[in-house]
């Protein structure tokens, strides 16, 4: 069989998979959030944090939550990662130093997982476990739950009840993400992956040097860190490191794995606001893109422009024999546009034009299909965008899901989708203005410019993956993504909930002849157009100072 088509038909059985799961499990997550009953051990949570989960709460108090929960998260990972030392299963790992520290406490709860580390010659034990994998779980169960509180704003009315955050969050953990991690896990230990607490093994390499071979609780954390779209290698190599990633197999189910919740959520947006079809028109905006993402970055690899790669024959270098260039891309498509980070090949080795389209599925604001619950809710922002622009290209007020799109509602939007963008490009203007960025470029001209240019994109997006080449542990670098990180992440968030607190106070108004069908497939070409340009518009001098001048140089 050629590799090409190997790779068609590897593509073609994960949308197969994801078409099958889109439904039960989309209705699933709209049951569960919707259930007015409470599982024993949520009882139990409730009780030890003090809070009511029958409790309704309007957006302001919805966002306290969800801001305090995010602030003692923080103070307990960088807590337990300057105190490893003295903890049982320690590996003789020191503590991590105060500014990569705050990077990396930041890095997981903001669900980005930044790594400015070597797991495997870093973290002990109890805080890969205790700490990190915990904020696997639930950062990934905060994104959702932001999410239902925005699908709930659109389908209640007359009242600016969101629901209850703690529900929400111990639901998103109890009855979703822990037992499809269970599952995932299982699956992963029987590829091949590791899963155990032993000791660090010193091994002789086949050329006589020494070399630590670090263990650990592997398959768990792989398995949550893709369901979750966190990201954070358990290794420094990622999923490229055959403990994690060890075959074909597995890297097909990482893969689905990072793109089964966000792909499956626009299913229970259509279930709660009463319409399949709305959810429909949402996720077939995701697929159009991450569909052209795939194909764009798998034509580039295997033309392999440049004169290097045509005299190998080849653009494999940064990626593994195991996974080939389709597999690869594949990947890493998925990864920058779910917000995962999560790789399994080096992105610095991808030709310009490729990085530049991952750049770019992480400029879109990771929205097709996005991080678990972030990709819906920056999509749902795009479409109140989009039925904006629709308004005002006919001279109507824009309605969506039978609300109206007024002044508030539309500043709320354009708040939102101007926070990374900013975070982005003043970030990356401050590192080249200061030195700091050409410091630590181990490339210069257009693709250090790109290294940079990466990093403030993937902490900005909540991403997490980089270009290898840029060396991030800096204190400069540590301070300056982490604080990325906790405002791309925390301020959008800001936005999304007073949006969804106005929209929930609304009257419903009804459908007319004029309303604009936003469950048509017209609606979905608007949506896709609307994202690319906004899009476009923001980032082009950049991405041609970058990526687009590299690819065309080559």
């Amino acid at each position: 069989m050629s590799p090409v088509l190997a790779d068609v038909l590897q593509v073609a059985a994960l949308i197969a998979a994801l078409a099958l799961v889109h439904r039960p499990l989309g209705d699933y997550m709209a049951r569960v959030y919707a259930s007015p009953k409470h599982l024993r051990v949520e009882k139990l949570m409730y009780r030890a944090v003090g809070a009511n989960p029958d409790a309704q709460m309007r957006w302001p108090a919805y966002l306290r939550a969800v801001l305090a929960f995010s602030a003692v998260s923080v103070l307990f990972l960088y807590l337990l990662m300057r105190v490893q030392d003295k903890l049982p299963l320690s590996l003789g790992f020191k503590p991590i130093s105060p500014d990569q520290a705050f990077n990396t406490a930041v890095s997981f709860t903001s669900n980005t997982n930044w790594q400015s580390y070597s797991g495997e010659s870093a973290m002990s034990h109890v805080t890969q476990t205790m700490g990190l994998a915990v904020q696997n779980f639930v950062s990934a169960a905060v994104g959702i739950a932001v999410a239902v509180a925005l699908i709930r704003g659109f389908a209640r009315t007359r009242t600016g009840e969101l629901g209850n955050f703690w529900a929400d969050l111990v639901r998103g953990v109890v009855r979703i993400l822990i037992p499809v991690s269970v599952i995932a896990a299982i699956l992963l230990v029987a590829a091949g992956a590791v899963q155990n607490f032993g000791d660090i093994h010193q091994v002789t390499t086949l050329t006589g040097e020494q070399q630590a071979i670090s263990p650990g609780a592997v398959a768990s954390q792989e398995a949550i860190k893709d369901l979750g779209t966190n990201g954070g290698g358990y290794f420094n190599a990622n999923s490229s490191h055959p403990f994690e990633n060890p075959n074909g197999f597995s890297n097909l189910l990482t893969i689905f794995l990072l793109l089964l919740i966000p792909f499956s959520l626009p299913r229970t947006f259509g279930t709660m606001v009463g319409s399949v079809r709305q959810g429909y028109a949402i996720v077939a905006a995701m697929g159009v893109i991450w569909f052209a993402g795939v194909v764009a970055v798998t034509w580039v690899e295997f033309a392999h422009p440049g004169s290097v790669s045509q005299l190998a024959g080849g653009a494999m270098e940064g990626k593994e024999q195991r996974f080939g260039e389709g597999g690869s891309s594949l990947f890493a498509v998925s990864t920058t546009m779910t917000s995962t980070g999560s790789v399994n090949s080096f992105h610095d080795s991808y030709s310009g034009l490729s990085g530049g389209v991952l750049l770019l599925g992480m400029m879109l604001g990771e929205i097709a299909p996005g991080g678990v619950g972030s990709g819906l809710y920056g999509m749902l922002i795009m479409a109140v965008i989009a039925v904006f622009i629709a308004g005002l290209m006919v001279g109507r007020t824009p309605e969506y899901l039978g609300k109206k799109i007024g002044t508030r509602e539309i500043k709320l939007a354009a708040c939102y989708i101007l926070v990374t963008p900013a975070l982005v490009l003043i970030g990356t203007a401050v590192a080249m203005a200061l030195g700091k960025g050409e410091s630590s470029m181990t490339n210069v001209g257009a693709h250090g410019f790109s290294e940079v240019l990466y990093a403030f994109t993937s902490a900005s997006n909540n991403n997490g993956s980089a270009f290898a080449g840029f060396g991030a542990d800096t204190p400069f670098f540590n301070t300056a993504l982490g604080l990325c990180m906790a405002v791309g992440r925390f301020l959008p968030m800001v936005f999304v909930l007073a949006l969804a607190g106005s929209l929930a106070e609304q009257r419903p108004i009804p459908a007319t002849a004029g309303t604009l069908r936003t469950e048509k497939p017209l609606f979905t070409g608007l949506l896709v157009g609307a994202i690319l340009i906004i899009t476009g518009l923001t980032f082009f001098p950049a991405l041609a100072l970058g990526p687009l001048a590299e690819g065309l140089a080559a």
